[in-house]
């Protein structure tokens, strides 16, 4: 072989060796906070991460990681939800296409870059990317304990591993139920259907950790957030990609339209009602009838979350005492001179319920909606008249 055919060969070998070599990465990892919008999965905000700069390919990145994605359109979609079947997906895709939705509906979008040297940044991704895959990209959504902000958390975690993030150790929300109210004071009957569906399960003392189910919670967290080895910052830099606007969600509630006001209207009409009924010495059977069959229909969905769903925070709920389906007995049994004694009986069995749940209310761990009871109050005074007007049969 000629000498310069061999010289422009070994060239040309070594251009190809140098041209395939990994680059080193130079990457930023950084959290990406949404601020909260109206829909009712919006409405403590959203978490994602968001990884940009030159991957090992010498190739220019910008990716974010998205663990809230689901598919409202599968089969069944909400009745596996209910269920506790909450199967969320993480994807991984261009930043561009994630920005365009928050400031459509006028979100504010933060972004807090991570203080990480390169080869943790790099880990972050290659977890990422092995998360996103189709085999391990779906997991079981929690409310509370395992959703877009805990992951995002999980993930950093596991990158700077054997490192820790060592969090404030202030803790703002005393439990899973009161960090709910303050994100949701803007729709309370959203959370009052949340009092009543889920259990003492929500109702523990928190630790700063557990706050960071809240996305705009883990965003402040963050922001003090030390790394165990040197004290150093976890968080380097905090910028506003999208300042938002003032209509992302709902304005306050009247007062008039809130639970506790329905809540006590039913219990005024109640008692006006039973009056009535007392001074006629009869059963106003329509009133009665609507507001048991009401209870009943809310009792079939407690005790549906309470025994069937897979939900873990939706059980043991003392409420499901009061709100169970037999209440449907008091409703429709009212009608017929034949079924009265079955109503009457359910009814003196809504007394002993009631006055149990308000002997033990204040010495167990459960909390609730105020506007509960009010509504406990409307149960007993419709329960006690019945049986009090049993002996006026042939009127009522």
């Amino acid at each position: 072989m000629p000498l310069r055919q061999y010289i422009l060969t070994i060239l040309a070998v070594m251009a190809c060796v140098f041209t395939t070599q990994a680059v080193a990465p130079r990457l930023q990892a950084s959290l990406i906070t949404c601020y909260p919008g109206p829909e009712i999965y919006e409405l403590e905000g959203h978490e994602a991460l968001r990884i940009h700069g030159i991957n090992e390919h010498g190739e220019a990145i910008d990716s974010v990681w998205n663990y809230g994605v689901f598919d409202f359109a599968a089969p069944n979609f909400v009745g596996r939800f209910v269920k506790g079947d909450t199967d969320y997906m993480v994807w991984g895709y261009p930043f561009q296409w994630f920005m365009p939705q928050y400031m459509e509906r006028g979100s504010q979008v933060v972004e807090q870059d991570l203080n990480l040297p390169p080869e943790e940044t790099f880990r972050l991704l290659r977890r990422l990317q092995a998360n996103a895959l189709p085999a391990n990209r779906t997991y079981r959504y929690n409310y509370v304990r395992d959703n877009c902000s805990t992951r995002v958390a999980a993930m950093i975690d596991s990158a700077v591993s054997p490192r820790r993030i060592i969090y404030p150790d202030e803790v703002t929300f005393t439990t899973f139920r009161d960090a709910m109210r303050h994100y949701h004071r803007n729709y309370p009957w959203y959370q009052f259907g949340i009092d009543l569906v889920l259990g003492s399960g929500i109702d523990h003392p928190l630790t700063p950790r557990h706050e960071i189910f809240a996305p705009l919670r883990l965003m402040e967290l963050a922001g003090e957030a030390r790394l165990s080895d040197d004290g150093g910052p976890l968080v380097s830099r905090t910028r506003t990609l999208y300042p938002g606007r003032g209509d992302a969600t709902l304005g306050p509630t009247p007062w008039y339209l809130t639970p506790m006001a329905v809540a006590v209207a039913l219990l005024l009409i109640s008692i006006g009602v039973s009056i009535y009924g007392w001074r006629r010495k009869r059963v106003v059977k329509w009133w009665t009838s609507l507001y048991f069959c009401v209870l009943g229909l809310l009792g079939c969905v407690v005790w549906y979350l309470v025994f069937i769903s897979t939900h873990d925070s939706t059980s043991p709920n003392l409420l499901s005492l009061w709100l169970n389906p037999l209440q449907l007995l008091v409703g429709i049994c009212v009608w017929w001179r034949r079924t009265r004694q079955v109503a009457m009986a359910m009814c003196v069995v809504n007394l002993i319920i009631l006055t149990v749940l308000a002997c033990v209310w204040p010495f167990q761990a459960q909390c609730t909606n105020p506007a509960v009871f009010p509504l406990w109050g409307a149960t007993a005074v419709l329960s006690a008249l019945f049986p009090l007007l049993y002996r006026y049969e042939k009127n009522v």
